[in-house]
């Protein structure tokens, strides 16, 4: 799977979020910024990532994920 496609997916799950994906090979890194994650603490800011890459990873497209996420306050 191509980070092209994974920041295809989260954008649009994710409207309104500044995403950007790095990686190949199955290993990734999402550093993601956005209102989506205002209020919410580091496990369900991942969770809702996960949410929307959950069957790429069950599948084994996805391997491993890093993830930096924040609100645009935290920018």
């Amino acid at each position: 799977m191509e980070a092209e496609h994974i920041q295809a997916l989260l954008s649009a799950a994710l409207p309104d979020t500044e995403i950007e994906v790095q990686g190949e090979g199955g290993k990734y890194l999402v550093a993601a910024t956005g209102s989506i994650f205002e209020g919410l603490n580091a496990v369900k800011r991942q969770q809702t990532v996960y949410k929307v890459l959950n069957e790429h990873i069950a599948s084994g497209a996805i391997h491993a994920v890093t993830m930096r996420l924040q609100a645009p306050s935290e920018a």
